[in-house]
């Protein structure tokens, strides 16, 4: 079978990681915007004021104190303030993208440019422009836009004054924010994913967060207000163009047990329930699994749901299924000395496989399984909205990068992407992550490099920000070229 003729092949990014102009045209802060720069030993920070002006930090995860406030800092640098300044260079690199083949781009909107706080009434005119002109810039090189609505980046005023998303009340500024980009872009995008990795919240409930019932009791609140804003988007969407294809998005991880004891055979069971097919399951079949109550009753969750949820929730399902993938995991009930961590998680080293330098399990086969496995379950087109390595690059002498590691790891990922097509799952799409340099999401670092394009800034926001061709870029541009048939 191969690849369809009319595959999506293209590439990723997010806004936050990527535009900077983070208080450009009147938009307005996000949480990414107060927090620091990492490393892979050396967690991100969120730095704040409390009541009696004292700087501090927080990480990820750790409730902002009573009368404090997140704030920037001048001691601190952060790294997505400037990104790799897409926002002025967007149509620089959309000519870049157009000269690799791509057929689609995958971008996010953010939040604040276009509700600075979040909470307005009416959106910020230069913000919904700016936009418009992307679409337009893609349109001109006949690239679809794959739209990520929220993408990590809640209005900061959203976060501080309404609790973010443990508020029922954003579910109603999500909406105006959704239609808002579903009434001005009609015409001009019509591939659209609600949330991004919306499983994030459960996955990676982290040691640093309320681990207490309510602590958990929160997060699946939080978590029911995000599916039933999804599936209210999803019935907007579908009323102002029916030729719109909206999506969820899923941080993919496959999961394996470590050992044939049945207690881990019956822990990775529950660990597919509870990381990946809680959120898949709710917003595909619109309804909660079974197996919701055993998650809820290990904590003692009572959650605040509504019968108008459940009708929404029933009535907005999505079009197809999306996902990032990037890496496998092991489960295990046993003690184990020899521990990975990766993107946010951690587990047992699998003897079978490799890691990169940021402890990621590089496991072609499990994007095989995971796609065979969640079409079986779902039966809806998937698309691969993820899959990228973070990696040092060294430049040369005359100016060349030759990333030839990053080449065979998506040499392996799509043959195997391949594989689960020929084996019947409807794919219809891939955009690697991301096809330019940019942010790290999980350390902060530019150094860690995921592009086709290499961006000329350090981790410190030094350098020209210009542009350049990996060998990689024209690996690609081949690969799209003959439509997955050469893969070098």
């Amino acid at each position: 079978m191969s690849f369809p003729v009319d595959f999506l092949w293209g590439g990723a990014t997010a806004a936050n990681q990527v535009e900077g102009a983070w208080n450009v045209d009147g938009r307005g802060p996000a949480l990414t915007d107060v927090t620091t720069g990492g490393t892979v030993d050396a967690p991100r920070l969120i730095t704040a004021i409390d009541k009696d002006g004292r700087h501090f930090t927080l990480t990820r995860g750790e409730k902002l104190p009573e009368g404090a406030r997140y704030a920037v800092l001048d001691e601190y640098y952060y790294p997505n303030h400037n990104g790799v300044d897409e926002y002025h260079r967007y149509a620089e690199d959309i000519a870049l993208f157009a000269e690799m083949g791509f057929r689609t781009y995958r971008m996010s909107i953010s939040w604040s440019r276009l509700f600075p706080r979040g909470d307005e009434k009416e959106p910020n005119k230069e913000g919904v422009e700016h936009y418009r002109k992307v679409f337009e810039e893609l349109r001109k090189y006949n690239i679809e836009p794959l739209v990520t609505i929220w993408h990590f980046d809640t209005p900061l005023y959203l976060e501080e004054h309404y609790g973010g998303w443990n508020n029922r009340q954003l579910i109603d500024f999500y909406v105006r924010f959704a239609t808002t980009c579903f009434t001005e872009y009609k015409g001009l995008v019509k591939y659209w994913l609600t949330f991004n990795e919306i499983n994030n919240t459960i996955m990676f409930f982290g040691p640093k967060q309320d681990r207490s019932n309510a602590g958990y009791t929160a997060a699946y609140q939080q978590l029911h207000y995000q599916f039933v804003a999804s599936a209210k988007a999803v019935q907007i969407g579908h009323a102002i163009d029916p030729e719109n294809m909206i999506g969820c998005m899923i941080c993919g991880i496959t999961n394996y047990p470590a050992t044939c004891d049945p207690k881990d055979i019956l822990a990775n069971r529950h660990t597919w329930e509870k990381n990946i097919f809680y959120c898949g399951d709710v917003q595909c079949f619109g309804a909660y699994p079974t197996y919701a109550e055993r998650l809820w009753k290990e904590h003692n969750v009572e959650l605040d749901i509504t019968e108008e949820d459940l009708v929404d929730l029933m009535n907005g399902t999505v079009d197809m299924y999306t996902f990032s993938y990037y890496m496998s995991s092991l489960v295990t009930t046993h003690k184990v000395k020899d521990m990975v961590s990766g993107n946010f998680s951690s587990g047992a080293r699998n003897e079978y496989l490799t890691y990169s330098d940021w402890g990621w399990a590089l496991d072609p086969d499990g994007l095989q399984y995971y796609l065979e496995m969640i079409y079986d379950r779902y039966q809806i087109p998937v698309m691969v909205v993820e899959n990228g390595l973070g990696a040092y690059d060294t430049v040369e002498e005359d100016g060349s990068i030759h990333d030839d590691y990053r080449i065979d790891y998506y040499r392996k990922h799509i043959a195997a992407m391949e594989k689960a097509i020929d084996n019947g799952v409807d794919c219809i799409g891939y955009t690697t992550w991301g096809c330019i340099d940019l942010v790290s999401a999980g350390t902060g670092e530019l150094r860690k490099r995921y592009g086709f394009i290499y961006v000329d800034v350090d981790d410190e926001g030094k350098g020209t920000y210009a542009r350049s061709r990996k060998d990689s870029f024209f690996w690609y541009r081949n690969v799209i070229a003959t439509n997955g048939e050469d893969l070098g």
